[in-house]
């Protein structure tokens, strides 16, 4: 059964609609508002591979859990190792390379394609990119137009806020057209989770009933430092974790084997060469403090998730939405602490989880945020869409890219990429389309993926994955046989890391991207 035959019979209906501000000799086939799909598309911001509880973890998240157990979990989808580059792709769905990164140019954004095809387009959260999402496509927005902020008041001069060297001295925030800086919310109990979902509750209140579909992207600052959470929260996970990262992590590496999520046969990677091990660590109680924080944070994002999601059903919009979630990057090695005297959670504090537990939410792979290796690059990728997703709970090994994401909402709401927008060229789109995953069929991924971020690189072709760290030399691996990165075949195989690296010059020279020094 081809796509279109497919969408007839889930009972899409076809109309023509052309492309708006889109000058394309094409046309964006739209279907029947109520019967072509809703999107919800959520991002996580620094959460590692293992940390939710269906992809292995220990911290309480029931709403995601829920939507793996009726939809479909992926083990090899991968995001570009940092916050601004994965978004960019996200939003574009090119190589973040092409377009640089914050900047956006030469391109078309998800929500704009989507605006053009008949989409309501609403956003909360996270932008990290140049302007504000009202200019690239979005009805409507409420959110975080920087990168991270004080989870309880971004207004204030707090710790991190105005660093040396900052071209802004406060974290920049936009409702709608409105741009704040500083953004000073009346709301004395402000949490910047709460009032993302706040906002998109209530966009899905304005417009859920409309018979024009919705795509509302909500992205999460959570679990990004600083960390801040709510006491009560905390106390939910305070001393569970005084058993430290070296058990934790086989725990939750013993819980994916039985998932079926990694193979038994790549074993757990070595704790990171720069952890001590738990019995020789300090101050175990401030140790434990961080993690119950950081937990505290994932709880609440998950809590957060679900009122959306009761929203939704409450709407009657449910069966026929596709929820996406997953995450921007692995866990976050940083070391960054300005107040010292502080310790972690409150509004005053500013401090980091930090390497030994970041180790731990990237189980059972090596390294971490702005790394190439797979605790950088690899991510929870859940997709739940009743209406088609009938086999729920179902895992999938096929691999897919951040660069799909577009693709596939591009695929289920029948429009289609244009080559020209608002007069100018447009990039070719890189990535393709999940919908064959979802419908449970083999599809035709990419031949070659590519990966570079600073110093670090990577290139996967099928389950040969070439990398380098820091300019380093390439090392090689056979993802099926060891994915977890312990045994470089480099020396072994020089032609294939020469044929390899003669594939990721050539990308880089085509979209910007640096050099290997080989």
């Amino acid at each position: 059964m081809n796509r279109r035959d497919f969408l007839k019979a889930i009972g899409l209906g076809a109309a023509t609609l052309s492309l708006g501000g889109c000058e394309s000799s094409s046309q964006v086939v739209a279907k029947r508002p109520a019967a072509r799909p809703n999107i919800l598309l959520i991002m996580a911001d620094d959460m590692g591979y293992s940390d939710l509880g269906c992809y292995g973890g220990e911290i309480h998240t029931p709403n995601l859990d829920r939507l793996a157990k009726g939809g479909l979990r992926f083990t090899q989808f991968y995001n570009n190792a940092k916050c601004a580059p994965t978004r960019a792709s996200l939003l574009t769905g090119l190589y973040s390379q092409q377009v640089g990164e914050g900047e956006m140019k030469d391109c078309v954004t998800i929500a704009e394609v989507l605006k053009a095809a008949g989409y309501r387009t609403l956003m909360t959260g996270k932008w990290h990119a140049d302007g504000i999402p009202v200019q690239r496509g979005f009805d409507r927005y409420f959110g975080l137009a920087d990168g991270c902020c004080n989870y309880f008041n971004p207004g204030k001069r707090r710790p991190g806020e105005g660093e040396p060297g900052r071209k802004r001295p406060m974290r920049r925030w936009a409702i709608e057209d409105k741009v704040y800086e500083p953004y000073t919310p009346e709301d004395r109990n402000f949490y910047t989770t709460d009032a993302f979902t706040d906002y998109a509750v209530k966009y899905l209140d304005q417009y859920g009933k409309q018979d024009k579909p919705f795509f509302l992207y909500v992205a999460y600052t959570a679990p990004h430092y600083p960390l801040h959470a709510w006491p009560e929260d905390i106390a939910k996970y305070r001393g569970k974790y005084m058993d430290g990262w070296d058990i934790l992590r086989q725990q939750r590496f013993e819980r994916m084997v039985n998932m079926e999520l990694v193979d038994k046969r790549w074993g757990i990677s070595p704790r990171d060469s720069k952890v001590l091990r738990w019995q020789d660590a300090e101050d175990k109680d401030t140790w434990d403090l961080k993690m119950a924080v950081y937990a505290a944070m994932i709880d609440r994002m998950d809590r957060n998730i679900g009122r959306i999601l009761a929203k939704i059903r409450q709407l009657g919009r449910e069966d026929n939405t596709l929820v996406l979630f997953l995450s921007d990057n692995g866990g976050c090695a940083e070391n960054v602490h300005r107040t010292p005297d502080i310790r972690p959670g409150p509004m005053e504090s500013y401090c980091t989880v930090d390497a030994p537990w970041a180790n731990a939410s990237n189980t059972p792979f090596r390294k971490y945020k702005r790394w190439d290796h797979e605790g950088g690059i690899a991510t929870p990728l859940i997709a739940y869409w009743p209406r088609l997703i009938k086999q729920g709970g179902q895992i999938t090994h096929q691999v897919g890219h951040i660069i799909d994401i577009m693709a596939t909402c591009l695929d289920v709401a029948e429009a289609k990429y244009p080559s020209l927008y608002n007069s100018r060229n447009v990039l070719p789109l890189e990535g393709k389309t999940l919908l064959p995953v979802l419908q449970g069929k083999q599809r035709k991924g990419h031949d070659v993926l590519y990966w570079q971020f600073g110093s670090c690189r990577a290139v996967r072709k099928g389950r040969w994955k070439l990398v380098a760290e820091s300019n380093g030399p390439w090392e090689l691996y056979n993802m099926e046989a060891d994915r977890t990165e312990l045994h470089s075949l480099a020396q072994k195989h020089p032609n294939r890391v020469q044929e390899m690296a003669t594939l990721y010059d050539a990308w880089a020279s085509r979209c910007g991207a640096k050099a290997s020094h080989r």
